[in-house]
């Protein structure tokens, strides 16, 4: 009987999914496990496995299509097999109700009847964030047979969120791994067991699933094709990878056809990219090669010969629509208005010359903005406000974020309670946050809390800018550069360095006097920095 696939949901926001590359095609013939498709949501491109066994008897999204979830992607069943009922809409059973079935199999641990022997410890998928639904392990840090302690860390889980440390809580040997690197798994599927040395655990692997990656949203499965003899991760033209170890390729720019594999079966895994150095060999051969086709966006031709007018679309990616879904919801929904204030930093630039002679310390101007935010809200609770349909809510502490520029977009780490910090704890603690942003290793709770925004672009030399809120926050400063330039001084025309900065505000909790305080109170601390020690 012939079963209807549908575009999965691959993740807590996706609405529609792009087929980047479809790695079989119609008639071949589809094994249980065996990838189908390369899919781009909104937060990555993922490999789309088959639950099923069969001949591929449709295509209904072809390469480069953008579809809603649940619309028809395929139809897999016997060969010849007449699928006119299916196509005109009267579709039977299909793959997501058999998929359910299915993942109700992976019944979380705490259903399983088997009795735990003595010290023996099980370890299911965590849930690391609140919108957590499944994890996928990314790299184990602990094999079989070693021995764990308590806050070992026994590995790196990838969320909806980020790839986030996990570790143990118990003191034991490792008996057995339930998920395997690159598989994925919903919350709750056994993970891991610990206990004694020896202690025979036959029984638990019976009475709990250990099966991880039976479901839609799997990124990566762990692949049965044997590698090549180079042990590269490749077979057959394709790179078997986890997604973690693709990630960290494509941002480093590295030809994942060149590192050699210490994953199962030849896999390419997070620690064979990050150890990986190219040598001259592997770069002139890598050049000798014809080039691949690759499901990237290509590249703009800039240049167009006179008399013609020409255009060229290139796909939005699922993550610039769902960047694009965010800040438009802020942009329509909060009336936005701004106001330009210019801060005379004269004396910031030598009062940060003179910290920075100490030894072992570092402050920019931007740490000096933060705090100076921190502190004027203090003095302006109405701007550290948040604005629901029933009422406006106060908070009580003041946590600033400050907005880092990544290659997949924009992140805002949060610095808690910057109100209590000093300029080099400000220093230190945007310095590692950032750091850690652009390596993709913040956790949930670091991006999530802020109380108002803080967006500099003036190391880029821009003078002037607006920024969109940062909803729920009511108010989002942007920093411009510092320039130099003439200044009225004591009635005589001197040189200046001056900084233009913008607030802008939800005009449904900030009234535009309200901000205009707050920008003066907030220039009286950046042309007076000793006071903000006071």
């Amino acid at each position: 009987m012939a079963t209807v696939i549908n575009m999965p949901r691959l993740s807590d926001t996706m609405e529609e999914g792009v087929v980047a590359k479809w790695l079989v095609k119609k008639g071949d013939k589809i094994s249980e496990g065996d990838i189908l498709a390369e899919i781009e949501t909104d937060k990555a491109t993922m490999e789309f496995e088959s639950f099923y066994e069969g001949t591929l008897l449709h295509v209904g999204i072809e390469e480069g299509e953008t579809a809603p979830v649940d619309q028809l992607l395929a139809i897999i069943g016997e060969e010849n097999e007449d699928i006119s009922d299916l196509l005109n809409g009267n579709t039977t059973p299909n793959a997501e109700s058999v998929k359910e079935e299915k993942v109700e199999e992976l019944a979380p641990v705490s259903n399983q009847t088997a009795t735990i022997p003595d010290g023996v410890e099980i370890i299911t998928m965590p849930r690391l964030s609140d919108t957590m639904e499944e994890g996928t392990v990314a790299t184990w840090l602990k094999k079989v047979g070693d021995t764990v302690e308590e806050g070992d860390i026994l590995a790196e889980i990838e969320t909806d969120k980020a790839t986030m440390e996990f570790e143990s809580f118990y003191n034991g040997t490792l008996l057995h791994i339930g998920i395997e690197e690159g598989q994925t798994a919903p919350v709750d599927v056994l993970l891991a067991i610990i206990g004694p040395a020896g202690t025979d655990i036959s029984a638990l692997k019976d009475g709990v699933p250990v099966t991880a990656a039976v479901q839609d949203a799997a990124p990566a499965k762990a692949e049965t094709t044997v590698a090549t003899s180079q042990g590269n991760g490749t077979s057959g033209g394709r790179i078997f990878a986890s997604p973690l170890a693709k990630k960290i390729a494509a941002d480093k720019g590295i030809d994942l056809s060149l590192v050699k594999g210490t994953g199962e079966n030849g896999r390419v895994v997070k620690k064979d990219v990050e150890s990986f150095t190219p040598s001259v060999t592997a770069a002139s051969a890598s050049t000798s090669q014809p080039v691949k086709e690759t499901t990237s966006a290509p590249v703009v031709q800039t240049y167009t010969p006179a008399g013609e007018e020409s255009f060229e679309e290139v796909k939005n990616s699922q993550m610039r629509k769902a960047i694009a879904k965010s800040l438009s919801a802020s942009k329509f929904n909060a009336p936005h208005y701004y106001l330009t204030i210019e801060v005379n930093m004269g004396n910031a630039m030598a009062s940060r010359k003179k910290i920075n002679e100490l030894p072992d310390v570092k402050v920019s101007f931007n740490d000096m903005v933060v705090k100076a935010c921190a502190l004027a809200l203090r003095k302006h609770p109405q701007v550290n406000t948040q604005w629901t349909d029933v009422a406006t809510r106060y908070a009580k502490h003041i946590n600033v974020g400050v907005a880092v520029a990544v290659p997949d977009g924009l992140v805002v780490p949060v610095l808690p309670f910057t109100d209590h910090m000093s300029l080099t704890q400000i220093g230190a603690k945007v310095k590692d946050l950032a750091g850690r942003a652009r390596n993709k290793k913040l956790t949930p709770q670091e991006m999530s809390g802020s109380t108002f925004t803080v967006s500099n672009l003036g190391m880029f030399g821009i003078q002037e800018f607006t920024s969109i809120i940062n909803q729920p926050n009511s108010a989002i400063l942007s920093v411009g550069a510092i320039v130099e330039k003439p200044v009225v001084k004591d009635g005589q025309i001197v040189v200046g360095n001056t900084m233009k900065v913008t607030l802008a505000c939800d005009h449904r909790t900030v009234d535009g006097a309200t901000g205009a305080q707050f920008l003066q109170t907030l220039k009286q601390y950046l042309e007076n920095p000793v006071t903000m020690l006071a």
